[in-house]
């Protein structure tokens, strides 16, 4: 990969990871891999702070789920010496590494990891190295938070995902799970609360209750740390925090009614916390997980979530019957921002406008679970 490309989108696949590299225009693209061939790769995320570290969750076959780490822009994969594992006490095992964020910028090498069943893991060596955060994966609430993975658990699993580190406060962390919800931590990891009032649990014995909710992404502003949002099973949301607000407040419900505010991805602009995207599922009574109609569409807000308008240019008309799924939409942060996601049926789509346009620049892909913007 040279130096003077100026992004990469990451993919990570059901059966293995590709690269998608763009000159400084985003005119001219090509493909790189696959690496882990014919392996599932949940994620793979560039770090943003050197720029060259990649980190990829992957699970080879007979050999069980680990995290393998590149410095050399995937040229070449070294496995974690000690990938991440429950400690004995919490007598569960690790079915797949399902989610990955680096740390702080102030904290080089730091990486934090998720886990089905939910387990959350940081490493201190770029992902060389993972320890249990104890705090949450020995809390003594932890059984009750996230019910039992063999019984509770959504079709793919449950999962501890999107993880979110506060840009003003390294030891601010918030994670979510699915089945769970969203919870906090001030102290790094030490203790945790639960933070989802205001967020309705249909499918909960009471609607109101303090956890077990599901969560299918939560995004953390990365400039506005106070800003929150998260696509949700029942419902979009926003938490703004300035106030010391700690209620979500339910902005899916300006949605249009025909197309309702179920989906899995939630997708922020990188500086104006007021702009946001979000890819509506079919979220009828057996909750089919397609296209709505088979005619797929990105919905984007410039307010905060008061309104939203339907982005559906160059996008298949009908008979698009995909999924996108929680980690495969983001934003790249040029000045005209591009947003990009991949599809269950092998597509990679780009907009280098904010959404007005949309283009295919991958197909044939395998089934795509994670999509990444990097900075080269």
């Amino acid at each position: 990969m040279k130096r003077n490309d100026a992004l990469v989108i990451s993919v990570g696949t059901r059966k293995g990871a590709f690269l998608l590299v763009a000159d400084q225009a985003r005119q001219k693209w090509r493909a790189e891999g696959p690496h882990f061939y014919g392996q599932i790769v949940n994620h793979i995320v560039l770090d943003p702070r050197d720029r060259k570290t990649m980190v990829a969750a992957a699970r080879p076959g007979h050999l069980g789920p680990s995290v393998f780490r590149s410095t050399d822009f995937g040229a070449t994969w070294q496995e974690s010496k000690q990938p991440p594992a429950f400690p004995e006490a919490v007598g569960l095992s690790i079915g797949h590494v399902f989610w990955l964020t680096p740390g702080h910028a102030s904290q080089p090498g730091a990486w934090y990891a998720g886990t089905s069943p939910q387990g959350l893991f940081v490493s201190r060596d770029a992902g060389d190295t993972w320890h249990s955060v104890d705090g949450f994966n020995l809390h003594p609430k932890r059984r009750d938070w996230c019910g039992d993975p063999t019984q509770d658990a959504p079709p793919d699993g449950a999962t501890l995902h999107s993880i979110n580190i506060d840009s003003r406060d390294p030891k601010h962390l918030i994670i979510g799970m699915s089945a769970g919800g969203v919870f906090e931590s001030r102290d790094a990891g030490a203790t945790w609360s639960p933070l989802n009032a205001g967020c309705a649990g249909d499918f909960l014995p009471d609607p109101n209750q303090e956890y077990g909710h599901d969560p299918h992404c939560v995004r953390m502003h990365r400039e506005y740390s106070q800003v929150m949002y998260h696509q949700n099973h029942c419902g979009i949301y926003r938490l703004d925090d300035q106030a010391g607000a700690r209620r979500w407040t339910r902005i899916g419900n300006n949605m249009p009614e025909a197309i309702g505010d179920i989906g899995f991805p939630m997708v922020l602009h990188p500086r104006d916390p007021k702009k946001l995207w979000v890819f509506p599922m079919d979220g009828g009574t057996v909750w089919p997980r397609v296209s709505i109609g088979g005619k797929p569409a990105v919905y984007g807000s410039a307010d905060a979530g008061e309104s939203w308008k339907r982005l559906d240019k160059g996008l298949p008309k009908v008979h698009g019957w995909f999924t996108v799924k929680r980690q495969a939409m983001c934003a790249d942060d040029f000045d005209d921002v591009g947003l990009y996601f991949g599809t269950t049926s092998g597509e990679v789509w780009a907009s280098f406008n904010e959404g007005r346009d949309w283009h295919c620049l991958m197909q044939h892909l395998p089934h795509i679970y994670s999509v990444e913007a990097g900075r080269l």
